[in-house]
């Protein structure tokens, strides 16, 4: 990363300096060159991460605007600058796209940007691993679901999503053990916990408590979606009107 060696040959220079023409004990030149490394190294990070940040903002104004196209074409814009100058910024890029592609229904363009994500990035990796379900590649839908959850611990629709493709290729045993787990994880959540006994006892898991986070996956039927939606706003009219 251009950022970590920019970091290390000023740092070095400062204590390659202090140590030829100072008679400091040398530990003063090694300490001066690491923080020296860190103090370049933390401002190039700063000024590198305030303008993704920047860019990702006019990316989110394209997707918001119904402009995917735009939006992928800036996003490949930011990996192609950055990606030299930070750790993973590829690989968050990667994520991003996966993610539009995905939301428009493409999943094959989605699936070679998502297998390229970032593993912290625990929405872009349930959609590869949903898409892999799709596939009929249960193992390694489960590999990904459980790498991602190593890394995203707290989060309990992951869980939800990881015990929910599991009851939907058939395996209700792994699906209420993810949930069990899950909950521990999580320190307790009442959807997973309702979700759990619906599995023991036979039912379906209810996902529609976790709003757009979970219509976002696409799971459900567009048909059967649309119904919710428009139920839940008649149901807000009717409150409004009282």
């Amino acid at each position: 990363m251009l950022s970590v060696l920019i970091a290390l040959v000023t740092g070095s220079a400062l204590g390659a300096a202090l140590y030829f023409t100072t008679s400091l004990h040398p530990a003063i030149s090694a300490i001066t060159a690491l923080a020296g490394f860190t103090l370049i190294y933390v401002l190039i990070l700063k000024q590198v991460m305030k303008a993704v940040g920047d860019s990702m903002e006019v990316v989110q104004k394209d997707i918001m605007a119904n402009r995917p196209e735009a939006a992928v074409h800036k996003l490949e814009g930011i990996k192609k600058k950055y990606q030299w100058w930070q750790f993973f910024i590829d690989k968050q890029m990667n994520a991003q796209i996966g993610m539009v592609y995905y939301l428009r229904r493409d999943f094959s363009k989605a699936y070679d940007y998502l297998e390229k994500g970032f593993v912290r990035h625990w929405v872009a990796m349930a959609m590869l691993a949903i898409i892999q379900m799709k596939r009929n590649q249960p193992k390694k839908m489960i590999a990904t679901f459980d790498k991602t959850v190593a890394g995203t611990r707290k989060e309990p629709l992951l869980w939800s999503l990881y015990a929910f493709c599991l009851d939907k290729i058939g395996d209700r045993n792994k699906a209420v053990s993810v949930l069990e787990k899950g909950l521990k994880k999580v320190g307790g959540d009442e959807l997973m916990s309702s979700n759990l006994e619906a599995l023991k006892s036979g039912g379906k898991m209810k996902m529609q408590g976790y709003g757009d986070l979970w219509l976002q996956f696409q799971l459900e039927k567009q048909g059967a979606m649309i119904r919710k939606q428009t139920k839940a706003m008649q149901g807000r009219r009717k409150i409004v009107r009282r």
